[in-house]
């Protein structure tokens, strides 16, 4: 009887995650080899990737540090600048320090720190 590799991967396919782990232990037993041997040889390319992505930061946050004197006017531009509800918008104020915006692009990022700051709200981009 053969068995194609179509045929095996269809079978692991299938599998749970418990029994896809007691199999690969059984493999790794039968063979005398280890997963997660190879896995090692990529951690070093993995770290090295984030540094990479430091030097071209493409992606930034905008962070409400304080409400300031002006709540009111720095919940309204929340409001504009994320589409959240009133009680939402005040909550994110409210509980400042909170990132309003995530992974935004740096233009973005700065024109929504001239909108919170021109509310009266000390912002920062990171």
């Amino acid at each position: 009887m053969s068995v194609t590799k179509e045929q095996v991967v269809e079978f692991i396919s299938s599998m749970t995650v418990l029994d896809l782990a007691e199999f690969i232990k059984e493999l790794e037993e039968k063979f005398g080899v280890s997963a997660a041997a190879p896995m090692a040889a990529f951690a070093p390319a993995a770290a090295a990737a984030p540094a990479e992505a430091a030097e071209e930061k493409t992606e930034f946050d905008v962070i409400l540090k304080e409400a300031g004197a002006n709540k009111i006017g720095v919940i309204k531009v929340v409001r504009a600048l994320t589409g959240l509800g009133l009680k939402e918008a005040k909550d994110k104020v409210d509980g400042a320090p909170q990132t309003i915006k995530e992974a935004v692009s740096k233009a973005d990022a700065e024109d929504a720190k001239k909108q919170l700051t021109e509310a009266g709200a000390v912002v920062e981009v990171k």
